[in-house]
């Protein structure tokens, strides 16, 4: 395992209805898909679309765990930062610190292990060698 010295990179959500209960607060699972979205768009800021990496690499990434804890509730309309940090790598799986914030206020704080996966046999693969450099020599921008 290597741990990583790559700046935070952060993500703008804005809180809109669909996200919300009927007493205005961010149902809990939505944590989930704001987290999988910075995620999604730091892979863009490296230069690595998920969808080419699949049919040209023939790899995927999947969540094979995620662990969250829940401080202060978001409400409609709320302006958050999604935040996704390296913690970890390996060969085959990278594990992101992530944040939740409203302004300076951490409203939750979550760790993923995400694993890269032969698309075909779900059989687990190394990390896109183009990844692993990225990794280890460039900070996408914030």
């Amino acid at each position: 395992m290597v741990a990583t010295t790559l700046a935070p990179f952060d993500w703008p959500v804005r809180v809109y209805y669909e996200d919300t209960d009927a007493g205005g607060i961010v149902y809990y699972a939505n944590f989930l898909r704001y987290f999988e979205r910075c995620r999604t768009e730091w892979l863009r800021a490296l230069g690595i679309e998920q969808q080419r990496l699949r049919e040209k690499d023939g790899l995927q990434f999947v969540v094979v765990n995620a662990s969250i804890d829940y401080r202060r509730p978001a409400r409609l309309d709320d302006r958050l930062t999604i935040r996704a940090e390296i913690a970890e790598t390996a060969r085959t799986w990278l594990v992101f610190a992530q944040q939740a914030l409203r302004g300076d206020e951490l409203l939750a704080t979550a760790e993923v292990k995400v694993a890269c996966l032969d698309a075909q046999s779900m059989a687990p693969a190394r990390l896109p060698a183009s990844l692993a450099m990225k990794i280890k020599t460039e900070s996408p921008p914030r």
